[in-house]
């Protein structure tokens, strides 16, 4: 079994933003990264993102606001960043603290400058095939990784087991951009174990730690671990039990080490597409 390393995906998307970013004559794209009260996963990933883009020959800016700012507070502020003709892409972190109507802000950003999809106008050209469109980085981490490992999916039937807006339904819009066949799973899925069986491409995108196994695989499946949770001892594991996966699967993404990593690296190439759509415009 093959084991699909992030880090290896990642290296060869920095190759391209460099090229994109070094065709600009100089310019700098530079990311608001938008976060709202002091969640140490929040702040842990924004530190991650920051050394990101700066590895990837760009710039961010942390706007962080404290958690008990009034929404109509909020709001101002993000239309000044939302308006700032410095700023070419925005991550504002989801969710919203609960006084706040997150719908209202994932309307509000400008679909030119939103980094992972949130905007309505970015899901329906997702939905639409559309190629201007910003997919969420997660789903799009997905199709990045199996590119850079040159499997194939035109053809292929592809089983999404999770039906997120993060993950499980751009994913699957995206699968058929690339020709595959694909089926939606969730917890009303009867008989999921067969299902799964059925996928020569399996996703587990579903947020519970370890809930499928080697029976959900199918012999020389690949597959690809989305979850990101914390086990009974505190470690890190995702959706998939690792334990046995090497005698059925013909290659998987660990985790960590695998999707995650990836994901950063959509947000910079995110980033370098909306600088360059600026300045062609």
């Amino acid at each position: 079994m093959i084991t699909l390393k992030g880090a290896e995906v990642s290296a060869k998307m920095k190759d391209q933003v460099l090229e994109m970013v070094a065709s600009l004559g100089g310019y700098i794209p530079t990311a608001a990264i938008v976060r709202v009260g002091e969640r140490p996963d929040d702040m842990s990933y924004e530190k991650g993102v920051m050394k990101k883009i700066a590895a990837f020959g760009m710039e961010a800016k942390s706007f962080a606001f404290p958690e008990d700012i009034s929404e109509e507070d909020f709001k101002a502020e993000f239309q000044k960043i939302n308006e700032d003709e410095n700023i070419d892409g925005i991550l504002m972190f989801m969710p919203l603290p609960k006084h706040m109507n997150g719908k209202v802000f994932e309307s509000l950003i400008d679909p030119k400058k939103d980094l992972d999809g949130i905007s309505p106008v970015n899901r329906a050209k997702v939905f639409a095939g559309e190629a201007d469109g910003f997919a969420p980085c997660t789903a799009e981490a997905v199709i990045e990784t199996l590119k850079a490992f040159e499997i194939p999916m035109t053809g292929k039937r592809a089983v999404v087991v999770g039906r997120s807006m993060v993950v499980g339904r751009p994913l699957s819009m995206l699968f058929l951009k690339e020709n595959a066949t694909v089926t939606v799973c969730h917890t009303k899925t009867k008989d999921l174990k067969a299902v799964c069986n059925e996928g020569e491409i399996l996703v587990a995108a579903a947020g519970k730690a370890g809930m499928l196994d080697q029976d959900y695989v199918a012999e020389g499946a690949v597959v690809l671990d989305v979850g990101i949770n914390v086990d009974e001892n505190g470690k890190l594991c995702g959706d998939v039990k690792w334990e046995g996966l090497e005698t059925k699967a013909s290659a998987a993404t660990p985790v960590p080490g695998g999707i995650g990593a990836v994901t950063t690296a959509v947000l910079c190439k995110h980033l370098a597409q909306a600088a360059t759509r600026k300045k062609q415009k």
